[in-house]
């Protein structure tokens, strides 16, 4: 290995030269060595200046690097000797001389991240070079900003969290839409942005890549409303710091921070990054223990009085980590439980308890007389905007309700208590509740069974209703189910997800193209599932070129394009002219793409009879390709909820201005 040809630590403090036969010392100037790894060589010249670093890329061996230090000093290869002429000293900075790329490297495989997004700048190229050199890290070159991002934000839907690394500005500002998204959505992502030069800072020079001023502040002040955190790197001393801190708020905060590193620091070693860190370790949000017995004891109250009281989960409760705690309570409490259109597939929909979608007039059949007629309903980590309101026109009456957000507590017309996590809420809740079945009994009395889609010709032009009974049939555990906005909420929304089945949509923030970018990042967090994407072809032109970064991954998803010629959602809430798009070739352009590499493989079908076809090629001799189908249908096909959330959105929209 490199670093036992050269030199190793042995203890602190020092650095002990280890000659072998391949070394060979001579009498020449010395250097003093900074920090030698089986990665990177880092030295100085003895004069103090004059940095040189390399990254030996995990070859086998260092490749030819004649003049590596100016002088006599020198390392070279031939055939498989390694030759290094001069002797380290003792380091300037001490034994450790671990730099701020390899902190940072360090630091995202330590909180699970593997897989980083990436788009090159020139302010960010060093910065890669380390990530590239982490041997647990994979760098994945997307193409552009926003795909990596909506990349970042499927990876964190999986794993946990994610990240990205753009460059300065054209970078920053380009990302930033999918960033604004993973905040919507509660996702802890890491954006690293490289920045200019440190000494750059304050020097009222004009940089490429930014707006004609001597300001570098413009790409911080965007991403201050859609971060919770914000850190600029310009100087070494406090950066180990500011990058803990960072990446500790993201992960305590469930939202997404703010990284920029001057692009000139990123290999030089500092006393702060130590060969060893310290464990990466942060401090949870904690409850006040008074406070949560407080609540226990009226929300018990409240709840055991009830005479059918029910359960409602919503989207917060993935980043309040009290999906477990909730299930908890269903099984404790005997209620009945619906999920808001936002939280579906978080929790399991094989539940007996389970009613389905609680979403207004587009809710699971039966689902929201029960929800609606109950005395009571506790209602768990709900965002209640106008789409999951369906235009603020749900009937939920605030007097009987207990809404329980991820830190805090909202009585039914009472007060507000803090300081309490949903997830400690939970768990104690659980033991002080009564059983009580009769919501769900009545669910039961009232509750007929969904019907099939009406039996047509399999050779009659296909229907979106029938594309999905299909897609119902492909689903198990080992699938995830990918939902981009529009008619496919309501569409996917009807779907039964078997045990371990994931699911995604992105309901808060709606960027149409989120799902092209998230079923990316994904599939590479979940290479053990395959992602089935259901994507409407004016989103799909938003991101299209991203198929290119699912095939260089050699992923196997399978993506449904439902061609239907137009923004079909805008068109339910307001016709025009330019709600009609260019119609592609979408087959072929995805066989373009793979350019006769025969990663993947493409269908266009027309009625049933070819989709059953497609769908067992996919699932059957094509299961380890990327699979695209083409699902031609007619343009005005389109979900009846589809419909009346459509009115009510153009209503809402178009209400007139309040005299003031």
């Amino acid at each position: 290995m490199v670093s036992g040809l050269l030199t190793k630590w042995l203890g602190v403090g020092a650095l002990t030269p280890v000659y072998g036969e391949n070394i060979v010392r001579k009498e020449v100037p010395t250097f003093k060595c900074l920090h030698i790894s089986q990665k990177r060589l880092v030295a100085i010249k003895d004069n103090g200046h004059s940095i040189h670093s390399y990254s030996y890329h995990q070859q086998k061996r260092p490749p030819l690097i004649p003049s590596f230090i100016e002088g006599n000093c020198s390392m070279t290869t031939s055939d498989d000797t390694c030759k290094f002429v001069g002797f380290p000293t003792k380091p300037l900075l001490g034994a450790n001389g671990t730099t701020l790329g390899d902190h940072i490297a360090r630091r995202l495989v330590e909180i699970g991240i593997n897989d980083v997004f990436t788009v090159p700048g020139d302010f960010n190229l060093s910065l890669l070079d380390y990530l590239v050199a982490e041997p647990e890290l994979n760098l994945i070159g997307c193409c552009n900003e926003l795909n990596a991002g909506y990349a970042a934000d499927g990876y964190a839907r999986y794993k946990g969290v994610g990240a990205c690394v753009v460059t300065f500005n054209v970078g920053g500002l380009s990302i930033l839409n999918a960033i604004a998204g993973a905040y919507s959505e509660d996702l802890p992502v890491i954006c690293i942005v490289g920045a200019p030069n440190s000494n750059d800072y304050g020097s009222n020079r004009i940089l490429h890549h930014s707006i004609g001023l001597p300001d570098f502040t413009q790409e911080l002040r965007c991403f201050h409303p859609v971060t919770c955190h914000q850190a600029v790197i310009n100087n070494l001393d406090d950066a180990h710091e500011q990058i803990d801190t960072a990446i500790a708020t993201a992960l305590r905060e469930s939202k997404p921070v703010y990284i920029s590193i001057a692009c000139n620091l990123c290999g030089i070693p500092h006393h702060s990054f130590i060969d060893q860190p310290v464990p990466f370790y942060f401090t949870p949000k904690l409850t006040n223990e008074r406070c949560l017995e407080i609540t226990v004891d009226v929300t018990s109250e409240f709840l055991n009085k009830a005479v059918k009281p029910v359960m409602v989960g919503g989207p917060t409760l993935r980043m309040a980590k009290a999906c477990d705690a909730f299930m908890e309570m269903v099984d404790t409490s005997g209620y009945p439980f619906a999920m808001l259109p936002s939280a579906k597939g978080m929790v399991a929909e094989q539940h007996p308890n389970f009613i389905g979608t609680y979403w207004g007039p587009a809710s699971t059949p039966f689902c929201a007389e029960i929800v609606e007629s109950a005395d009571a309903y506790l209602i768990a980590g709900p965002i209640f905007n106008d789409v999951i309101s369906f235009g603020n026109s749900l009937p939920l009456k605030k007097e009987r309700s207990v809404v329980v957000l991820p830190n805090r507590v909202m009585m039914a017309n009472g007060p507000t208590f803090g300081c309490v996590s949903m997830k400690n809420f939970f768990e104690a809740l659980t033991k002080r509740l009564k059983r009580n079945t009769t919501a769900f009994d009545n669910h039961q009395r009232i509750h007929i069974p969904d019907g099939l889609p009406l039996h047509r010709n399999p050779k009659n032009p296909l229907r979106v209703n029938v594309l999905f009974k299909h897609i119902q049939n492909m689903l198990s555990s080992d699938t995830t189910v990918i939902a981009e906005t529009g008619d496919t909420w309501f569409t996917c929304q009807k779907l039964k997800l078997p045990q371990g089945c994931g699911y995604e949509c992105q309901m808060q923030y709606a960027s149409i193209g989120w799902s092209v970018g998230a079923t990316l990042g994904y599939a590479q967090a979940a290479p053990q599932k395959r992602v089935i994407a259901c994507i409407g072809d004016g989103s799909f032109q938003m991101a299209a070129q991203e198929v290119s970064t699912m095939l260089r991954c050699r992923q196997n998803v399978i993506v449904f394009l439902i061609n239907n010629g137009g923004y079909t959602t805008e068109v339910e809430i307001h016709d025009g002219p330019y709600n009609v798009i260019k119609n592609w070739d979408y087959t072929g352009l995805v066989e373009t793409i793979d350019n006769g590499e025969g990663k993947c493989w493409t269908a266009k079908v027309h009625c049933e009879e070819e989709l059953k076809e497609a769908i067992e090629t996919a699932m059957g001799s094509k299961k380890k390709s990327l699979c695209f189908i083409e699902v031609i249908v007619h343009r005005d096909d389109t979900s009846k909820e589809l419909l009346q959330l459509g009115c009510k959105l153009a209503d809402f929209n178009g209400r007139p201005p309040r005299d003031h």
